[in-house]
């Protein structure tokens, strides 16, 4: 039992620490921050790259891509700044072999060949409409707007103690036939629908 306890508490470290590690590589413009004595980077930039790692720890269906070659594609809406620093980051970069790919959408824009959608805190009135196109789609929604999950939000960011941590909702993943990973549950700040 202490072995397991153990374990567990070496992986969620190991994950942290991949994720940090991984947050200060994808972005040159984090290493000249912190050159300059700046310890926190800007709140967009921290979710860009969550944004940018999700992928690499969701188990998506053979239907999420529409061929061998598609690109892995990211959706932003309601975020510019956010979308900005996304660029940045997947610039020549790649999740699972795919090339990445950023969209800018706005309300009303089709949501079909999106591996992940972000709806920025702007879209925060409008969320349960904005998020009923994706029902039924292997897309992963990521949002950042208080009570998003009980909408249809697989991912919620928050900020909590001036650091960007995130919630997940295991039902809306399911929904969409999509695996969330321990690995990433694990650094998550809350799982609804987890196994006790």
């Amino acid at each position: 039992m202490v072995i397991a306890v153990n374990t567990r508490k070496r992986l969620v470290v190991r994950v942290v620490l991949g994720f940090a590690i991984a947050f200060v590589l994808l972005s040159s413009a984090v290493g000249a921050v912190l050159a300059q004595g700046v310890v926190e980077a800007p709140e967009p930039r921290v979710k860009a790259a969550f944004l940018f790692k999700f992928g690499s720890y969701v188990e998506w269906p053979p239907t999420a891509f529409a061929s061998a070659t598609a690109p892995f594609t990211i959706g932003v809406m309601d975020a510019d700044a956010l979308a900005d620093e996304l660029t940045t980051i997947v610039a020549d970069r790649n999740v699972d072999g795919r090339s990445v790919v950023v969209r800018r959408l706005h309300e009303g824009d089709p949501v079909a060949g999106l591996n992940v959608l972000f709806i920025g805190n702007a879209g925060r009135g409008r969320l349960a409409e904005l998020l009923a196109p994706l029902k039924g789609r292997a897309t992963l929604a990521v949002t950042e707007s208080e009570g998003a999950l009980e909408l249809g939000s697989m991912i919620n960011f928050v900020v909590a103690d001036s650091k960007v941590r995130f919630d997940v909702s295991l039902p809306s993943a399911a929904a969409a036939s999509l695996k969330i990973s321990s690995r990433l549950l694990a650094v998550a700040r809350k799982v609804s629908g987890a196994a006790p």
